[in-house]
């Protein structure tokens, strides 16, 4: 099964400012845009196939234990789509943001989220502190 984390962008090329570059101009926004756009893309050919897969595979087995097999096999296919659903969500609305000249910065503190940060995970609102921050404070509710 596919792995859908943000980690997958191994293979596109860094994007290596210039000196004295400013953040977020076009050709960071392009970079960005393009890292965004291939990820979705293959997203939603991963949905694709797996909509093709269980229309494929789904059979109605006389024995229990293979009817069980499958439906959990299904059943974990679908969690698995159902995160990357959400996943598409939030790759648009990094698309909207860029569009809007929003992305890039955190939407809590206003800082800038930082590139490298961003090709880790393209879909970052919150810079590195802030999102640690956030983090803290749910466990301590959790808790």
């Amino acid at each position: 099964m596919p792995n859908t984390n943000e980690s997958q962008f191994s293979h596109f090329e860094p994007y290596n400012p210039a000196e004295g570059e400013e953040y977020m101009n076009e050709a960071q926004k392009d970079h960005f845009r393009q890292i965004l756009t291939t990820w979705k893309q293959q997203l939603m050919e991963e949905v694709d196939s797996t909509i093709h897969h269980l229309q494929e595979e789904a059979a109605n087995f006389a024995d229990p234990s293979d009817r069980a097999s499958q439906e959990e096999e299904f059943s974990l296919e679908l969690r698995t789509r159902d995160r990357e659903r959400k996943l598409i969500k939030k790759i648009n609305e990094a698309m909207e943001s860029i569009d809007e000249d929003d992305y890039g910065y955190c939407e809590t503190c206003g800082i800038e989220i930082g590139i490298r940060r961003l090709e880790a995970r393209p879909t970052a609102t919150m810079c590195i502190d802030c999102k640690t921050l956030a983090e803290i404070k749910e466990k301590q509710v959790g808790s």
